[in-house]
């Protein structure tokens, strides 16, 4: 939908002072500069000791959960699982690699990662199983007897 727009002395009407937000020109500016500057040097590195989350899906069937993490280029040997309770946690690292001649544009993340997930019922602690295959860890955490859903057959007196 268009809407009419007024003219004053064959230029745009400016709004009204008191229209104005002070900080929206600040907020446009600061967000142009980042985008410039992550373009130019690549996403800033992470401070020491923080953690970054790796994109993950979680779903649930009938028997099991299922958590896929997106995890390219980290070796089996450098990924942590440990279950507390019903909180599942994956950790792990993405570790630099060596490079020859000059970087000029980092995108990709490294340094150490988490994942956590609250698994919303019962579980078969014994029976977890985790693969990674083709950058993708899989963790699949079996429901118990009692956590799986009971299907009852409905019959007709005819």
């Amino acid at each position: 939908m268009t809407l009419p727009v007024r003219r004053t002395s064959g230029r745009l009407a400016e709004r009204p002072l008191w229209a104005r937000d002070p900080l929206a020109e600040f907020d446009d500016l600061f967000s142009r500069m980042g985008s410039l500057l992550e373009s130019t040097f690549g996403a800033a590195p992470a401070a020491a000791g923080m953690t970054w989350s790796p994109l993950a899906d979680f779903s649930e069937t009938e028997e099991a959960y299922l958590i896929e993490v997106d995890a390219p280029g980290v070796k089996h040997d450098d990924i942590d699982i440990e279950l507390s309770g019903r909180d599942l946690i994956i950790s792990g690292e993405v570790k630099e690699r060596e490079r020859a001649g000059t970087l000029r544009r980092a995108m990709r993340r490294t340094g150490r990662f988490e994942y956590r997930a609250l698994l919303p019922g019962e579980i078969h602690a014994e029976g977890i199983d985790a693969t990674l295959r083709e950058g993708v860890l899989t963790v699949k955490v079996p429901k118990t007897e009692t956590a799986k859903p009971l299907h009852i057959q409905v019959t007709s007196e005819d």
